[in-house]
């Protein structure tokens, strides 16, 4: 996961769950750094033209360039946390995409129902867990 970027949506509390989750896992998720869904690195990292076919939950942009999304972009990252949580990513990426991205859009139709954003809520609970995120 070194160099990969993991763009959240800012405005959901199950995304930055995911990202406090990450955040917790200690060193093992220490190369992921984090950035909100179109602030300026999104600007920055995803192409105009990609940015508008994006689904607004999780985007993980790989080191190499890769756009990985839905599913794809929760393998992935549980893949790099290593441990039990790689075994969980394996087990998922062995279920057909399409089923797999079927569960990510029903948890995504009601996540902000079922997981409200705190008002005030971050992300990150220490100074250097806010040197992972970008601006």
């Amino acid at each position: 996961m070194a160099g990969d970027i993991l763009f959240f949506d800012g405005s959901c509390g199950l995304c930055h769950g995911a990202v406090r989750f990450v955040l917790d896992r200690g060193d093992r998720g220490r190369e992921l750094r984090f950035a909100p869904l179109h602030g300026e690195a999104f600007r920055r990292e995803i192409p105009e033209g990609l940015r508008d076919a994006l689904p607004d939950s999780l985007v993980v942009k790989t080191a190499d360039g890769r756009i990985l999304t839905r599913s794809s972009g929760v393998v992935r990252v549980l893949h790099g946390l290593g441990g039990v949580w790689s075994l969980l990513g394996a087990f998922l990426w062995c279920v057909p995409r399409p089923l797999r991205n079927l569960g990510y859009r029903v948890v995504s139709t009601v996540r902000r129902r079922l997981f409200p954003l705190t008002e005030g809520a971050c992300p990150w609970r220490s100074p250097e867990q806010r040197s992972r995120f970008l601006a």
